[in-house]
């Protein structure tokens, strides 16, 4: 099922580091590995589209784990 989030993506520092998205509402979302390097940059206020992967399990367990279909810029 796909879902749609807007937010910012940020930088964590936890263990060997990872991408989130960060929603307005405080959510974190984990962005899943191969995402767009275009995406990558912190504080890149953005609309992903994709999936949320449960059956995932990654290292930092900053949220749930989104596997990123699409993205604009906002």
């Amino acid at each position: 099922m796909s879902i749609t989030l807007e937010g910012k993506v940020q930088r964590s520092t936890i263990g060997m580091g990872a991408w989130a998205l960060v929603t307005p509402a405080g959510e974190t979302y984990e962005i899943f590995r191969g995402a767009p390097q275009a995406l990558l940059k912190d504080g890149l206020a953005v609309k992903i589209q994709g999936q949320i992967r449960e059956d995932i399990m990654t290292l930092a367990m900053i949220g749930p784990v989104l596997q990123v279909d699409s993205f604009e810029m906002v």
